[in-house]
């Protein structure tokens, strides 16, 4: 029965898994997912049927405190699906504070994309932004009129080091330094993409960390910054 017990948990426990990652897709292993929970519902009901009248021969405490414990199982996967954006909006939260530039994407009232983003330790805001596939960790800089990369940032995203040309002057807080035009591709950050962005890649060891300049802030409708939070508005 202990077996058994946690046999029932193990597949609850995957089948919310499936639910929260298919969430936006509609979709859980082909089927819509109210149908697909409420399948896995049955199938728990089911299975909590089956094994009262299996376990008849039990004696009737042992039976009633299994009957229980089925129930509780019930009722936790009932409201962990219903109450399925709301926890995934903490597990984002909770993922900010822990990895700092974690992206958090929901939308507006008016029906609008934002991208949240939660002050780091320094007293910065960062982004984890996607560039040519490869992620990058990246300072949010409103006084960087492009986007900044280090030189080692551009050579993770694939740029081609060698056609670069270091003719455009830029002032970092290290002083004067060189810095190589380039358009990237597509820019994403959570769920806020824009294409063709220029940017600027810095000579060898002229920038620790890549900079999220105005190139792509500027084509966001706006973006607002608070204390703790950043908000990026498509």
């Amino acid at each position: 029965m202990g077996r058994l017990l946690w046999i029932i948990f193990g597949v609850i426990g995957f089948g919310l898994i499936l639910l929260l990652i298919n969430h936006e897709s509609g979709q859980t292993l082909g089927l819509p997912n109210d149908r697909f929970a409420s399948l896995l519902y049955l199938g728990v009901l089911g299975t909590v049927v089956s094994v009262a009248v299996l376990g008849s021969r039990n004696r009737l405490g042992e039976m009633a405190r299994n009957a229980i414990i089925w129930l509780i199982a019930i009722l936790v996967l009932c409201t962990v699906y219903v109450y399925r954006y709301e926890l995934q909006d903490v597990g984002m939260r909770l993922a900010s504070g822990l990895v700092p530039g974690t992206p958090i994407s929901r939308v507006a009232s008016n029906g609008d994309v934002e991208v949240v983003l939660a002050k780091g330790q320094g007293g910065h805001f960062q982004a984890r932004t996607l560039i040519n596939g490869q992620k990058l960790n990246m300072l949010v800089d409103t006084g960087a009129s492009t986007i900044a990369l280090s030189y080692v940032d551009a050579e993770r995203i694939g740029l081609d080091m060698g056609s670069l040309r270091f003719i455009q002057p830029v002032r970092t807080a290290n002083g004067t330094a060189m810095a190589a035009p380039v358009i990237l591709p597509e820019v994403t950050i959570g769920q806020i993409s824009r294409s063709n962005v220029r940017a600027g890649v810095l000579e060898r060891g002229k920038l620790s960390e890549s900079l999220l300049g105005m190139s792509f802030l500027e084509t966001l409708g706006s973006f607002q910054m608070s204390r703790d939070e950043l908000v990026l508005r498509d």
